[in-house]
């Protein structure tokens, strides 16, 4: 297959503009309505299933592309296998252990398309728009990009961890988590996903690469400073008399400082840079 450096370029520019544009809309309002901040209304997904759905696609796009042309394989060797290792792990281990809410229909079909298209274009980038007569980035500068992947992807699978052992099956009751990174920020599990395409895009070193990234640091970014910032009010009103709510659904409707609301939060714990923000 010949590269498509058209469409290429137009899904990569359509990345940075709409990671703009979902930056711009979280500062406005609550992040989009998935985990705490689901509606209590409307058709929804299992959190298992939902994470499955949307986020294998990723993974098996790329696949195919390269099942497709095995001999290129060898031009994007490290930044397409850190590529599909995320979505491997993101799609058959994360959602299997996920005990997560139900997810909305509508958020993880547009999750699902997203990942299609993301996946076209690392994959189809690496596989047909690559040299094997490149030489930038060189050896050295790959093994650096890719350390920096993995050291995020252990801090996300780490964090990820910590998150689902605050509480039992079944329940909706929400604690501050401790240890690893959270020690430092509220966010882990984002700053560690943060740094791996960080390392992807220096492994990579394209412009395709660093839109996803950006993309990401949009999406993520603000969406780590509410979780530090904002709790939903009756997921307050749950941490507070858990007994007394059991079976409720908890509303993201409106929200209280997290800090403010719980005495023994952590006050130099930052949100998403450690010592900064």
């Amino acid at each position: 297959m010949e590269c498509q450096d058209s469409l290429v370029s137009f899904l990569s520019w359509a990345l940075m503009f709409g990671g703009l544009a979902y930056l711009l809309q979280q500062v406005r309002q609550i992040p989009a309505q998935y985990g705490r901040y689901s509606p209590a209304e409307g058709p929804t997904f299992p959190a298992k299933l939902a994470w499955f759905l949307q986020e294998v696609p990723a993974f098996l796009v790329p696949l195919v592309l390269l099942l497709q042309s095995p001999e290129t394989g060898a031009r994007a060797s490290v930044s397409l296998f850190a590529f599909l290792l995320h979505y491997f792990h993101r799609s058959f281990i994360f959602a299997s252990l996920t005990q997560g809410r139900p997810v909305p229909v509508e958020i993880v079909l547009f999750a699902a398309l997203f990942c299609c298209l993301n996946g076209f274009l690392q994959g189809h980038h690496l596989l047909h728009c690559t040299s094997d007569e490149d030489t930038w980035p060189p050896r050295a500068h790959k093994a650096v990009g890719f350390l920096l992947f993995l050291v995020g992807m252990t801090i996300n699978i780490h964090s990820d961890h910590i998150l689902r052992n605050l509480r039992k099956p079944g329940e909706l009751v929400y604690r501050i988590p401790r240890g690893g990174i959270f020690e430092l920020v509220s966010g882990a599990n984002f700053l560690g996903e943060i740094v791996e395409w960080c390392g992807y895009t220096v492994v990579a070193w394209s412009f395709p690469a660093f839109a996803f990234t950006f993309f990401t640091v949009c999406s993520l970014g603000p969406r780590a400073y509410h979780h530090h910032r904002c709790v939903p009010v009756d997921i307050t009103k749950i941490l507070v008399h858990p007994s007394d709510h059991d079976n409720r659904k908890p509303s993201a409707l409106s929200c209280r400082d997290y800090v403010q609301r719980f005495e023994d939060y952590p006050h130099s714990r930052a949100a998403i840079i450690p010592f900064l923000l």
